[in-house]
């Protein structure tokens, strides 16, 4: 059979995440190219009573069909824990629950983006988030990335890109792949030069409430007063990603457009990880969940952190995160990146190239993103151990 498929596909390159993914069932693999949540921390006694007690008391209402915004007692209950970081669900907002942050990016650039348009985003950035974009047939334009966060001068310089950017896509909090988090001057510099040049921004807060060390940040949409920001929040590293929760939060006008593009594509997320989504915000602790989560990441930040600077040869340059999941370690210049990758997963240590997060993959780059929240304290102090032989092998 030959199958003509659409241009657009043609076009698509195959992901990296796949690939990713796929190394997370190695067992014999050091997983540093993970970015999933330590399973020690999921709720799954909760999980078990919570789905026991919708299926036997109410199960036609997790059975049948939903309504394509959501559960709205889960909406009602995100709002609430949304607002526990600042004003981020006004009155006059619009939430919908989606399957994932990701689809919430997605859905933007199906709203907003005529093929070749142009959507901005921090370089490098959340591959699978970039990849959505990508898929819509929008043209991504990276802007570069400081200690902390986004460079403003060069920002404002892709803002005045011709046409306007339809959007840019910016992780505040304990960035993905950097781990770096955007200081409160840059959060309210980036709102108001969007604001100028008339843009939308897109806030994904995956790892907000990940944060181990320093003092939180209130988020972007937290001071949105002109309906530009499209807020993400996901439950995936709070609760487990594969209950596939997260909720968009912004103006009626364009929750509404995204509304529709979501009935388009699946109707509605899962009635029942919405069910299960809500029992669990409205009756646990979730301090408790979150501290438990603060713990479990601060410790083994600590250990990776300790491990590299015993281990690594001294021109190799690494983020201090004080929170999330991810390290972005720089090999210096003349290093080939790929080749020490390379050999990395020869010795049984993975980890994920820098250019698979880049905006235009083509460009070189001279890091790789590590996961602390996947691999054992044990498997971190191997892994470290093998990579920082290999650092003294290629930095000469």
């Amino acid at each position: 059979m030959q199958y003509n498929f659409s241009n657009r596909f043609k076009n698509l390159k195959p992901s990296p995440a796949g690939d990713i993914l796929a190394m997370m069932g190695d067992p014999t693999l050091i997983k540093f190219s993970g970015g999933n949540p330590a399973t020690d921390s999921f709720p799954i006694d909760k999980i078990t009573e919570f789905s026991n007690e919708v299926l036997t008391t109410k199960p036609l209402s997790v059975l049948e069909y939903g309504l394509t915004e959501g559960y709205h007692p889960l909406l009602q209950e995100a709002k609430k824990f949304l607002n526990r970081d600042g004003n981020v669900v006004r009155d006059e907002d619009m939430m919908i629950c989606t399957s994932g942050s990701q689809q919430i990016a997605d859905f933007l650039a199906k709203v907003v983006c005529n093929e070749g348009d142009t959507v901005l985003t921090e370089d490098p950035s959340f591959l699978g988030v970039l990849d959505s974009i990508r898929s819509n047939g929008a043209n991504l334009v990276g802007v570069k990335m400081e200690d902390d966060g986004i460079d403003l001068s060069d920002l404002e310089e892709k803002l005045q890109i011709k046409p306007t950017p339809k959007f840019i896509y910016v992780i505040p909090n304990f960035q993905n792949p950097t781990g770096i988090t955007m200081s409160l001057e840059k959060r309210k510099a980036v709102y108001e030069l969007c604001k100028k040049y008339g843009v939308l921004i897109l806030e994904d807060n995956p790892y907000g409430q990940l944060r181990f060390s320093g003092e939180a940040v209130p988020p972007i949409k937290s001071f949105d007063e002109e309906g530009i920001v499209i807020y993400a929040a996901s439950f995936s590293k709070i609760i487990a990603p594969g209950i596939r929760v997260a909720c968009a939060v912004g103006k009626p006008k364009i929750i509404g457009a995204i509304k529709q593009v979501k009935f388009l594509n699946d109707v509605h997320s899962t009635t029942w990880s919405q069910v299960i989504c809500e029992r669990i915000l409205a009756t646990c602790d979730m301090d408790a969940q979150i501290e438990k989560l603060k713990e479990i990441y601060g410790a083994k930040n600590k250990v990776m952190q300790d491990e590299m600077a015993k281990n690594f040869h001294p021109s190799v340059k690494y983020t201090k995160p004080e929170g999330g999941m991810f390290v972005w370690v720089t090999l210096p210049d003349g290093v080939d990146m790929m080749k020490f990758v390379g050999e990395a997963l020869e010795n049984k240590v993975a980890l994920v190239p820098g250019t698979a997060f880049l905006a235009d993959t083509s460009m070189p780059c001279q890091s790789f993103r590590m996961n602390f929240s996947t691999p054992s304290t044990e498997d971190i102090i191997k892994g470290i151990e093998i990579l920082g032989k290999l650092t003294y092998k290629y930095c000469k």
